[in-house]
């Protein structure tokens, strides 16, 4: 389900999927865009009707957009769910963007954007990969795949050294130290909620 449906009970949501999976034309349900609140009302529901219900979600989710770290990943940890970045190299701008910079086209006004608005953490984050030999974009999806709850990022290699540079990601070993100067670097929300806010 590609965005919660706020106008069509969970009821009939999860009928039309039960239906679906008895007719073999799905395994499984998975939800993308959803809210924490929209995991819980769902699986809440699918356990009522003894369905399994949701397995994964996939939301927006990289080292510089990190909001999902408050509510989601605790929800989906809680009720077993994968969770599947997108923008895993949040729009190339965690790919190596400022040697790539002159390539950009001067059309792509967002990205110019946050490539000003975020310059000098991109420029210390392009720093730290060098200091450890990694290539940026390896090193966004190292970081996301060390967190037990992401599956798989949804990756978008145009070319078989990106492919390859994407596999790369699989053996980076991101110490506690490196992982902290990614934090430093790009902080997330602060924890899970409320703790992150509340104490």
């Amino acid at each position: 389900m590609h965005h919660v449906d706020r106008t069509t009970p969970w009821e009939e949501i999860w009928q039309a999927m039960e239906q679906l999976v008895r007719e073999g034309k799905i395994l499984y349900a998975g939800s993308s865009n959803f809210s924490a609140v929209n995991i819980v009302q769902a699986q809440y529901e699918a356990r009522i009707r003894n369905f399994l219900g949701l397995v994964c979600e996939q939301s927006l989710y990289n080292l510089r957009v990190r909001a999902v770290e408050l509510e989601l990943i605790p929800a989906c940890k809680e009720f077993g769910l994968g969770l599947i970045p997108w923008s895993p190299l949040g729009s190339g701008l965690l790919g190596g963007i400022l040697e790539k910079e002159t390539r950009v086209r001067r059309d792509e006004a967002a990205i110019q954007s946050a490539l000003k608005k975020h310059r000098s953490q991109i420029e210390r984050y392009e720093d730290l990969c060098k200091s450890i030999s990694e290539k940026p974009a390896d090193v966004a999806l190292a970081w996301l795949l060390k967190n037990p709850v992401v599956t798989a990022p949804i990756i978008g290699p145009r070319t078989m050294d990106q492919l390859k540079g994407s596999l790369r990601s699989l053996e980076i070993d991101l110490t506690d130290e490196i992982m902290q100067q990614l934090d430093d670097i790009w902080p997330g929300p602060g924890g899970h909620a409320p703790e992150a806010y509340a104490w």
